[in-house]
């Protein structure tokens, strides 16, 4: 047996290479580490992949989620409506600006946020709607648009997921009032860790840059209330030379997508909506619920490794477990899914084995 045949496979395989390591080293002799020209730079950059006027990088996803909310004014007495098929982070936001989650299911096919379940709890204290392109894979923008529009609710897109994802040729993070991206390692690109908000609105981008810096612009001129969720030149650094890389890694996902929707045939493949651009931070297949223990231990011995995302719909999670929801689509979906490595370090030979374990297997 080869080395590459003995060589197990994770399901994600962050890179940090010489020249990320060279971008950190260049801004830490500088002297210039946080708040500087890289975080400009990068937020210049970043409206290429957002399709907006402007971005505002912070420290995480999840700030990107929670200071976008509180632009908006967000606060207690609102609800946002969000899918429950999601990480934590999308409704975690909700509750640290004071407003309450309401939990939509998904559609079957896509996992992504049910427009027909937003109509359906729209109510009076209802001021936004919360999609989240999970996997990579854009929601159903068109619908979820007109319904947001019909009803004078702002649109916070999670794209956390979903760098240069996009819909009719339509970048996600350019349909709503905003949208937000995560830079974590695992993420189809990062910055170490790290966060951006998309906007076409220029005074909304200032309230941003205002809240994410105590509230100032100048030097102890402090406005607003704010908080500290600034990202570091050298974290920026690091996010700018992944972004020159992300154009080929996207590719690359996809084409791996591709052999796989082509080849594997023990599992149920994830169907892309016409005009839709899936970029494949996940390929999750779903599998009988029965099954998915016995097929992530079988592929674990084959040498494949494989991740569930998301075991746990956030309705069930402590904190919102005390809520009444009937969510049967999500709760299908949790039992179901199953995650193989689809990440861009995948060689042909990798792809091969993968493919042959996941056709394999016995369920």
């Amino acid at each position: 047996m080869s080395d590459e045949q003995r060589e197990f496979i994770p399901p994600a395989r962050p890179h940090i290479g010489e020249a990320e390591i060279e971008a950190a080293v260049r801004v830490l002799r500088s002297g210039m580490v946080v708040q500087g020209p890289e975080v400009a730079a990068f937020e210049e950059e970043f409206t290429k992949v957002s399709g907006t006027a402007h971005c505002v990088a912070v420290n995480s996803g999840t700030s990107a989620l929670q200071l976008a909310l509180l632009a908006m004014g967000v606060g207690p007495g609102d609800e946002v409506i969000v899918p429950s098929f999601s990480f934590a982070a999308s409704a975690n936001a909700v509750r640290l600006v004071g407003a309450d989650p309401v939990f939509a299911d998904i559609e079957a096919d896509s996992f992504n946020i049910d427009p027909d379940s937003v109509a359906s709890l729209i109510g009076p204290k209802t001021v936004a709607i919360m999609p989240v392109h999970l996997y990579g894979n854009p929601a159903d923008m068109t619908r979820l648009t007109a319904l947001a529009d019909r009803h004078g609710l702002a649109i916070l897109e999670d794209a956390c997921q979903a760098h240069g994802a996009q819909v009719d040729g339509k970048p996600v993070g350019s349909f709503g009032k905003a949208g937000t991206f995560s830079f974590y390692p695992t993420k189809n690109m990062h910055s170490l860790e790290g966060g951006m908000v998309s906007t076409d609105d220029a005074q909304f981008a200032r309230t941003l840059r205002l809240l994410r810096n105590q509230g100032m612009e100048q030097r102890y001129a402090n406005e607003i209330v704010g908080a500290n969720m600034r990202m570091t030149d050298v974290s920026a650094a690091i996010g700018r030379v992944q972004l020159g890389q992300l154009d080929a890694w996207t590719e690359q996902r996809r084409a791996n997508a591709a052999r796989f929707d082509a080849e594997l045939k023990t599992v149920v493949t994830p169907p892309v909506a016409a005009g839709a651009r899936h970029i494949y931070h996940q390929y999750t297949v779903r599998v009988d619920a029965a099954e998915r223990d016995s097929a992530l231990a079988q592929l674990k011995d084959a040498g494949v490794g494989s991740a569930v995302y998301y075991p746990t719909p956030i309705h069930k999670l402590i904190p919102y477990a005390h809520m009444d929801v009937d969510l049967p689509v999500t709760d299908r979906a949790a039992a179901e899914v199953l995650s193989i490595p689809v990440h861009p370090s995948l060689t042909e030979g990798d792809l091969d084995r993968v493919i042959a374990a996941v056709n394999a297997l016995e369920l």
